[in-house]
């Protein structure tokens, strides 16, 4: 049997055996460098950023604009001038003994910070009454957010921003006023915070029915739990156990919405973009298919998930890394046109057209290629399935200027709701999840828009009541100017 060969179809347990072992150890392997990357490696982004790789040293003509803004934003600050004499015994000439004259003085700046503090407000108003005893007047009262309110909007429009913008948790907020001498009860933060989302519920609506209306949406979920009531013994005990609910956000241009759903289904989705068209860049999460095909958007994906696959594969596998920088040079045709200022143009569109295009088509040739190369449980396996089978997905960028190669922009809005994850860890309830969706999307939108989220709420809190709700679309963080709004 010396030298004999085997038939190609021979059958050989032993080699099934040793070729399902080798598919485990790839796949063990795989799982063995994700842990180590997770344990030992940075923890704010376990891959380069894209930023970084593809952008170009400032010239100087950039750093001295950059800094002329800095200088400009610090004029915004507060100025307090403070004299400094010159000390009696010094202000004579220790030679002759006559005064010395003014011969001008030296300049210097310090930044301090004033700590925060409450204001309370009497408010006394004027009774008139007419001598004759048939007429008597007060003065108006002044505007409430709510009828017989304790609190002025400036320090609901603080909660608000502090929670919704900053993460910050109210038992933090707690122990930050006690620190100022005042005893403010989480409860009643607490309180103020949800009847500020309940009143503010139509203007969040209004920014989630404007981003449903635009030709291109970018989307994300993510956990955020929910307190949920279940028996716990024989004798009826209650007790309040976190479930895992979802919020999600829905981005398109500067106008960023979130919503918040009991689970992961489709139903979202459906409810925030069913029946519309245009352009929907997600992952590839089965959630998004009910409102997307013939009938709905034009799915397209996200290239950055694809890159993160193959990054999370070249610790064990090289090869990743002709993928990696494939994806890379794409990135810098598009970080090329924001330096030009022609992106979003016919001219950003050749781009794609003429540079980007043969890099992916190149870069698929390569795929196909590997494809049977790889073990399919393998995380280069994986990798390469990923992108073959998105693969049209993938490159919809390349065929509409307005549409991004990924959907970075609606992961990064929701990195603020992970944070506050971590803070404030769950929400109480149903009506808890709606209300604070509708204060993130409206904290959100101001910053998109260069707003002071402050200022606004501060500001619209005591106006959306009385509003007329067929103009309500001129409270909205795009329209809202406060030079047209009364001082507070």
């Amino acid at each position: 049997m010396a030298g004999r060969e085997l038939p190609q179809d021979h059958f050989c347990p032993w080699r099934e055996e040793a070729e399902e072992l080798r598919s485990k150890l790839g796949a063990v392997e795989d799982r063995l460098a994700a842990l180590e990357r997770h344990l030992f490696g940075k923890k704010s982004e376990k891959m380069p950023s894209l930023a970084r790789e593809v952008a170009k040293k400032p010239t100087r003509a950039e750093t001295t604009k950059k800094r002329a803004a800095l200088a400009a934003e610090r004029t915004k600050v507060p100025t307090e001038t403070v004299e400094h004499k010159v000390p009696e015994g010094e202000r004579a000439c220790p030679t002759c003994y006559v005064e010395a004259k003014p011969a001008g003085t030296k300049q210097s700046e310090e930044y301090d910070y004033v700590a925060g503090y409450f204001r309370r407000k009497l408010h006394q108003r004027e009774t008139l009454a007419c001598t004759c005893g048939e007429y008597i007047v007060t003065a108006p009262a002044p505007p409430r957010v709510y009828d017989r309110g304790l609190y002025g909007p400036g320090f609901i429009a603080h909660l608000v921003v502090q929670k919704c913008g900053d993460s910050l948790p109210i038992y933090r907020m707690e122990k930050q006023f006690k620190r100022l001498g005042i005893p403010m009860s989480r409860s009643t933060m607490t309180e103020l915070f949800h009847r500020a989302g309940e009143l503010l519920k139509p203007l969040a609506a209004r920014v989630l029915a404007l981003v449903a209306a635009s030709d291109v949406v970018l989307a994300d979920e993510t956990t955020m739990p929910m307190l949920k009531t279940i028996l716990t013994d024989e004798h009826g005990n209650l007790k309040k156990k976190p479930k895992r609910s979802y919020l999600w956000t829905f981005v398109a241009g500067n106008f960023v919405a979130y919503r918040f759903s009991s689970n992961r289904s489709g139903t979202t989705p459906v409810k925030v973009l069913g029946g519309t068209q245009g352009t929907l860049v997600v992952d590839a999460y089965t959630g998004y298919n009910a409102v997307t095909g013939v009938d709905g958007r034009t799915r397209a994906g996200c290239l950055a998930h694809a890159r993160r696959r193959f990054f999370d594969a070249s610790s064990s596998h090289p090869d990743a890394h002709v993928a990696l920088d494939g994806i890379r040079d794409v990135y810098r045709i598009e970080h090329e046109a924001k330096e030009r200022g022609v992106a979003r143009t016919p001219e950003h569109l050749a781009m794609r057209q003429t540079r980007s295009k043969p890099i992916l088509d190149k870069l698929h040739t390569w795929l196909v290629e590997k494809r049977d190369t790889y073990l399919p449980k393998s995380g280069m396996g994986g990798a390469i399935r990923y992108a073959l089978d998105n693969w049209s997905e993938l490159t919809c960028f390349l065929d509409d200027v307005r549409v991004p190669p990924d959907n970075n922009r609606s992961e990064a809005a929701l990195r603020v709701a992970a944070l506050g994850r971590k803070n404030f860890l769950f929400v109480g309830h149903e009506n808890a999840g709606d209300n604070i969706a509708a204060l993130y999307t409206l904290v959100a939108t101001c910053e998109a828009h260069g707003v002071n989220p402050f200022e606004y709420l501060r500001d619209v809190l005591l106006r959306v009541s009385s509003h007329a709700a067929s103009d309500i679309d001129a409270l909205l963080p795009h329209r809202w100017s406060l030079a047209a709004t009364p001082a507070h």
